[in-house]
């Protein structure tokens, strides 16, 4: 009896495991694998790959990637994303079936990485739940809203002269060591109390200059609300043309939130350099300097991204500001050129100002911004609309005057005015100055209150002025904020306000001249 039952047991468990065998289809997973023919500096040639597609990401050994990015009959050009030294020809290449995405999300403020995600930071891994792909369509035209809210740089003579909206593009540009950055980084410091979040994109810098600026921001506090992505110079060129594409999407997961965001390219001149090398490692046809046909459109599509969304859409907004290396003032190059046509409007530093010790060395005559008054608020574009033109005035007046003209009284009031307009618009770094502050010291300004204060008191003069902002009423200070203009009263008060914080700069004589000027 037990031999039975014991044989039964038996017979059921084959009878299911037969079952099972039965109802078992295997999956085949195919794997496309192809062969490296050849390695070189920063691009690698793979055959066997038929159905690879453009822009694919594919596995090398070592958990290296790469996008495939010449796709030909028989051979594919893909470009490395990491160090190639330990790659050699015959080695196994395979498809991933996915594109070149980036981690984004709330947990990457405060962090630096790289353009693939890793940390560089030292702070462990970055948590993330959502991906997004690098290269991304611009939003229709549609889905855009016009650009009227203004982004405030703290850097006066921007703010006053050439005012950036949310949603623009506004490309700085000039020689080495003029201040491009810098004008950048004060930026980013100022968004603080503005609730703009920040993505600052490194491309091909030096470690110690990208250091010495996350030690900047880090130290003033600006670190917690900016993501900075970065290539080093020693990086691998494949790197530094995904960076800027990778840093956009990550801004755009913010905008998409409904959340503004400001991102600087630092600089696209290297993004540029980058891709030439690809392209003739690649073998791709040369055009003019060397850059191949399509160097216009990967910076037109990176900068068509940076757009003001309509309300229905969350309303946010992603301000971009590239940056470009001029060689001897020449802003008629063809890469500078490329980008003063796709943007909104230029900041351009000159190196002349810069030796005279004018900081920030905008050149306002070549400085411009497409958008304008309307990126600025009612208060301030009634103060500061007249400025530029009296600025111009005045340039052109103490051109003729150096040639030992005699000059009228008049001629002589308008360049004394003008050196007061250049005193007041230069800056200190890392001083960024408020709106309220701004508008006290350009109504001082129009009012001409600053005519009759020495130019080696400029100074203390303004810092006086900044000061005595305390003392404008918090009702006036909510309408800089809003599209009411100042009233006549208004001005009168800040004016008053102005007068007599500048009371101990003016000299005891010469009382009814001053009144004159007044």
């Amino acid at each position: 009896m037990g031999h039975e039952n014991l044989q039964s047991v038996f017979d059921n468990a084959f009878a299911e495991i037969s079952e099972v065998l039965e109802a078992f289809t295997p999956q085949l997973t195919p794997r496309e694998v192809g062969t490296i023919k050849t390695v070189s500096t920063g691009i690698a040639t793979v055959s066997g790959l038929p159905g690879v597609g453009f822009e694919e990401l594919v596995k090398f050994p070592g958990e290296i990637f790469g996008i495939a990015f010449n796709v030909d009959e028989k051979e594919v050009g893909v470009v490395l994303l990491g160090e190639y030294w330990h790659l050699h020809a015959g080695d196994e290449v395979e498809r991933t079936g996915r594109i070149m995405d980036v981690a984004v999300g709330d947990r990457l403020l405060g962090r630096v990485i790289d353009p693939l995600g890793r940390p560089l930071d030292g702070n462990g891994p970055v948590a993330s739940s959502k991906r997004l792909p690098i290269e991304r369509l611009g939003a229709p035209i549609m889905d855009r809203s016009p650009v009227t809210v203004p982004l405030q740089t703290g850097l006066k003579v921007i703010d006053a002269l050439i005012p950036i909206g949310r949603g623009q593009r506004e490309l700085i540009l000039g020689d080495r060591q003029t201040g491009k950055t810098a004008i950048a980084i004060d930026t980013i410091l100022n968004q603080r109390d503005y609730g703009v979040l920040c993505v600052y994109c490194a491309i091909g810098q030096r470690a110690s200059s990208v250091a010495r600026t996350v030690a900047t921001l880090r130290e003033k506090g600006a670190l917690s609300y900016t993501v900075v992505v970065v290539t080093e110079g020693n990086d691998p060129s494949g790197l530094a043309y995904v960076a800027p594409y990778a840093a956009t999407s990550i801004a755009e997961y913010f905008m998409e939130t409904g959340r503004d965001v400001l991102i600087v390219y630092d600089d696209l001149t290297n993004h540029a350099r980058a891709y030439r090398e690809l392209s003739l490692l690649l073998r791709r046809p040369p055009g003019r300097e060397a850059y191949p046909g399509d160097i216009f459109y990967i910076h037109s599509r990176l900068l068509e991204r940076a757009t003001h969304l309509r309300k229905e859409l969350g309303g946010g907004s992603l301000t971009a500001l590239p940056i470009i290396e001029t060689e001897a003032q020449n802003i008629s190059a063809y890469i500078p050129t490329n980008l003063i046509s796709i943007t909104d409007g230029q900041i351009y530093l000159s190196p002349s100002l810069f030796e005279l010790g004018i900081l920030p060395a905008v050149d306002v005559g070549k400085s411009v911004s497409r958008v304008g008054g309307k990126a600025q608020r009612p208060a301030y574009r009634g103060i500061a609309g007249d400025l530029k033109l009296a600025y111009s005035q005045f340039e052109e007046l103490e051109t003729f005057s150096r040639f030992g003209a005699r000059l009228d009284e008049s001629t002589r009031k308008i360049i004394e005015h003008g050196r007061r307009i250049r005193a007041f618009l230069k800056q200190p770094e890392f001083d960024p100055v408020s709106v309220p502050e701004q508008i006290l010291m350009l109504l001082a300004l129009t009012a001409k209150l600053f005519d009759r204060v020495p130019l080696d008191q400029m100074t203390d003069a303004e810092q006086s002025l900044r000061r005595a902002a305390a003392y404008i009423p918090q009702e006036m200070r909510n309408r800089f904020d809003t599209d009411a203009e100042l009233s006549s009263e208004d001005r009168e008060n800040i004016i008053q306000i102005a007068r007599k914080a500048l009371t101990s700069f003016q000299p005891a004589s010469e009382p009814d001249s001053g009144s004159e000027s007044q």
